[in-house]
């Protein structure tokens, strides 16, 4: 939906959020699709990429789950498909991400580049910092009631 002068903004919301979040996972998933990976491997192999520190499974889960509230089983499974496809391999205790798989994220964040470009292009900084801001207090307080929820 475009507005202009004439035509208000929708006012954020849950229903605005989910659709946002849906539409921009459906384009990463579509690029991520044509390299035989799935959004969830994505995100734990970004995981043990950008790890300061070399991690164990149990701390990638833990951090993925953290972030992708996904149930810790699946987690397994999906750590065991990224070595299958090796581009996770044990390295001791830790698993490390191998060149094939630094290669895969590089080639994905190429590929998703202008495209990322054009859905963000000419949004006004301003505007940025204050959906920042909301999205920042909204993960915040729905992380506090789901830990109410599951405790």
């Amino acid at each position: 939906m475009t507005t202009t002068a004439s035509t208000p903004a929708p006012a954020a919301d849950a229903r605005a959020l989910g659709l946002a979040h849906y539409a921009a996972r459906g384009v990463l998933e579509h690029v991520l699709a044509q390299h035989g990976i799935t959004f969830q491997e994505q995100v734990v192999l970004r995981a043990a990429v950008t790890a300061d520190a070399p991690q164990t499974p149990d701390d990638l889960i833990a951090q993925v789950q953290d972030s992708l509230k996904a149930d810790p089983a699946d987690l397994r499974v999906t750590l065991d498909a990224l070595r299958v496809k090796q581009l996770l391999v044990a390295d001791g205790a830790h698993l490390r991400s191998t060149d094939a798989g630094q290669a895969l994220l590089a080639t994905v964040g190429a590929e998703t580049a202008p495209i990322t470009a054009r859905i963000w292009g000419g949004i006004p900084g301003e505007d940025l910092a204050a959906a920042g801001r909301v999205l920042a207090l909204v993960t915040e307080r729905a992380n506090t009631e789901l830990a109410t929820l599951t405790a």
